[in-house]
C-alpha cells in the first residue's frame, strides 16, 4: 500500500475557516436560540474547519413555517415551466461555482478531489436537470365508464404537490444524496427542509447561496443543523407541520424515523443499510471483475450504500481473484483529497473509525485470514490526525459471522468460494438486506437468470455503480422503503387525486 505525501495544491487556508448556518426563509442563521453549537473536524487531518449551529424546536419550527408559507406564496402559483425553469438555473450555478462546491465537499468529507469531481458536484446539479425533465412531463390515467343511465363518466387523474417534506441526508454523498431528494421535491412542487448530516454541513449551507442568487422564492429551501435524538433531526421528522420524511441511512435511524412519521400517518421514502453481494462466476472477464470489485469495495473508503462488502467466487479462479484484488487494494495510495493520484481518503471521523476497527479486530478474533490491510496505516505527520484505516480483505470467516452479516461501511470486503449458481443465490440472498448486488459473468442467460433470482432493489451485471437517474431506485427488506428515481418519485412526492365526472 503507498501512502502519497506530496500534494500538488493544499485546501486554501480560508476555506479551512468556514463555518455553516441554518438556512431559513432565504436568511443565514448562524446562532441557534438555544445557542449551541459544534465543531466541524476535517477527516484528513483532523482539524477544525469551523463551527455549526445546533437547531433546537425554535429554529426547526421556523423552518417548517416558512416552507409552509411558501407552499401557499410566489412558489405554489408558479406554473410548472417556470419552476423548472429556476431549476435549470440552480443546476447551472452549481456548475459555475464547481470548485467552490468541490472544495466544500472535499473538506467535510475527506473524499479524493479526483471522486468528488467526476461523481459528487456532477450529479448534485443533474439532479435538478432530471426531475425537471419529469415535472413536465408528468401525465395520469384516464378512464372512460359506463353509467345506469348510459350517459357516462369520466375519470381522470390529478397530482399535486404532498406539501412539506423534510429530507434527512447522509455524510457519505452529502451534495448528491441530499440533492436526489431535493431535486424531484422542487420539481414537484413541494418545499423542503433539509437536516444534513451533522458531519458534513457545509454544501447544504452553500446551496443556500445559490437558491439566493437565482431568486428561488424563500421559504421554499430551509436548512437546519444538529443531530438526530433528541435534536434537529427528532425535532423535524415529529413536527406536524412535516407532510413526508424521505431519508437516506442505517436501517435503525430508519426505524426511529417511520415511528415518528406514524404520528400524523405521514408517509416516508427510506433507503437504509445493505451488505451486498459481488458475485463472479469463473467465466467472467476477470480484469473487469477486478476492476469493478475494487471500486465497490474500496471507493469512498467503502462509505458507500451500494458497496460490496461480501465477494462470492466460484472456486476454479478463486485463488488468482485473491491474489489480483489484494494487489489492487496494496495499490491504492492513500493521501490528500486534492493530490490527482489519491486513491482512497479517510473514514468520515474518528467515531466511525472506531466501529470499522472493531470489525477488523472481530474478524481477526473470528478466525480470518487477513489477506491484506486489518489496521492503520502509518501517515506523514499533518495527516496523523485523520481518521485513516486500510483497505481490508479476508478469506475463511463462517457465513454466520458478524463480519459476513453486519454492516461495516469501511474499505474492505470478506471473500468466499461457491461451487454452483444455486448455492451462491442462496448465500446472496441469506441476510436481512437487499439494497444491491452485481454479478460477473460472459454468460448472458447466467446473467439474466441470476438478476432474477436475487432479492435486491437493484443488480449491475458487469459494472457497479452504472445509474440512470431515470430508473426505480431503493432497496428490499431491510434496506427501505419506495423507490424514488425518474418517474418512480411521483408516488412519494405528490399526492394524486381521482375526479369523476358524471356526464
Amino acid at each position: 500500500m503507498n501512502v502519497q505525501t506530496q500534494p500538488r495544491r493544499p485546501l486554501t487556508e480560508s476555506a479551512q475557516r468556514r463555518d455553516a448556518a441554518h438556512f431559513i426563509n432565504g436568511e443565514f442563521v448562524y446562532k441557534s436560540a438555544c445557542g449551541k453549537r459544534y465543531d466541524n473536524f476535517c477527516p484528513f487531518d483532523g482539524s477544525r474547519i469551523g463551527f455549526v449551529p445546533e437547531a433546537g424546536r425554535e429554529e426547526v419550527d421556523a423552518a417548517v413555517k416558512a416552507a409552509r408559507e411558501a407552499l401557499d406564496g410566489p412558489w405554489g402559483q408558479m406554473t410548472v415551466v417556470e419552476r423548472t425553469k429556476l431549476l435549470a438555473e440552480v443546476a447551472a450555478e452549481i456548475n459555475r461555482r464547481f470548485d467552490e462546491f468541490l472544495e466544500a465537499e472535499c473538506l467535510d468529507t475527506g473524499k479524493p478531489m479526483s471522486l468528488a469531481s467526476h461523481i459528487d458536484i456532477p450529479r448534485g446539479a443533474a439532479n435538478f436537470t432530471m426531475f425537471t425533465d419529469v415535472a413536465k412531463t408528468i401525465s395520469t390515467e384516464t378512464f372512460p365508464m359506463p353509467t345506469p343511465d348510459g350517459a357516462g363518466a369520466l375519470n381522470y387523474g390529478l397530482r399535486r404537490p404532498r406539501g412539506v417534506i423534510a429530507v434527512i441526508s447522509p455524510w457519505n454523498l452529502p451534495l448528491l444524496l441530499m440533492t436526489w431528494k431535493v431535486g424531484p421535491g422542487l420539481a414537484l412542487g413541494n418545499t423542503v427542509v433539509v437536516k444534513p448530516s451533522e458531519a458534513t454541513p457545509l454544501t447544504a449551507t452553500l446551496l443556500g447561496e445559490v437558491m439566493n442568487k437565482v431568486g428561488v422564492p424563500k421559504g421554499v429551501y430551509n436548512v437546519v443543523h444538529g443531530f438526530g435524538g433528541n435534536s434537529a433531526g427528532q425535532f423535524l421528522t415529529e413536527h406536524k407541520g412535516v407532510n413526508g420524511v424521505t431519508f437516506t441511512g442505517s436501517t435503525k435511524s430508519g426505524e426511529q424515523i417511520m415511528l415518528a412519521a406514524a404520528h400524523g400517518i405521514r408517509p416516508v421514502s427510506l433507503e437504509l443499510g445493505g451488505k451486498n453481494p459481488g458475485i463472479v462466476f469463473a467465466d467472467c472477464d476477470m480484469d473487469k471483475a477486478i476492476e469493478g470489485t475494487l471500486r465497490s469495495a474500496f471507493a469512498n473508503c467503502g462509505q458507500v450504500c451500494l458497496g460490496t462488502e461480501r465477494v462470492y467466487v466460484q472456486r476454479p479462479i478463486f485463488d488468482e481473484f485473491v491474489a489480483r484484488l489484494k494487489a489492487g487494494a496494496e495499490g491504492l495510495k492513500l493521501g490528500r483529497p486534492e493530490d490527482a493520484t489519491t486513491g482512497m481518503g479517510p473514514l468520515i471521523h474518528e467515531v466511525h473509525r472506531k466501529k470499522v476497527l472493531s470489525y477488523y479486530a472481530k474478524a481477526v478474533e473470528g478466525g480470518a485470514t487477513v489477506v491484506t490491510g486489518g489496521g492503520v496505516p502509518e501517515m506523514p505527520a499533518e495527516l496523523a490526525g485523520g481518521s485513516w484505516v486500510q483497505p481490508t480483505i479476508w478469506t475463511g470467516l463462517p457465513d454466520d459471522h458478524a463480519v459476513v452479516n453486519e454492516e461495516i461501511f469501511g474499505p474492505c470486503c470478506h471473500i468466499r468460494p461457491f461451487d454452483t449458481e444455486e448455492e451462491v443465490i442462496h448465500l446472496a440472498n441469506n441476510t436481512p438486506y437487499g439494497l444491491a448486488a452485481a454479478v460477473w459473468t460472459e454468460n448472458l442467460s447466467r446473467a439474466h437468470r441470476v438478476a432474477a433470482k436475487l432479492e435486491v432493489g437493484i443488480c449491475w451485471i458487469n459494472s457497479w455503480f452504472l445509474r440512470d437517474l431515470r430508473t426505480a431506485f431503493g432497496g428490499a427488506k431491510a434496506s427501505g422503503i419506495g423507490r424514488e428515481g425518474g418517474v418512480h418519485s411521483l408516488e412519494f412526492y405528490t399526492e394524486i387525486t381521482n375526479v369523476c365526472v358524471k356526464l
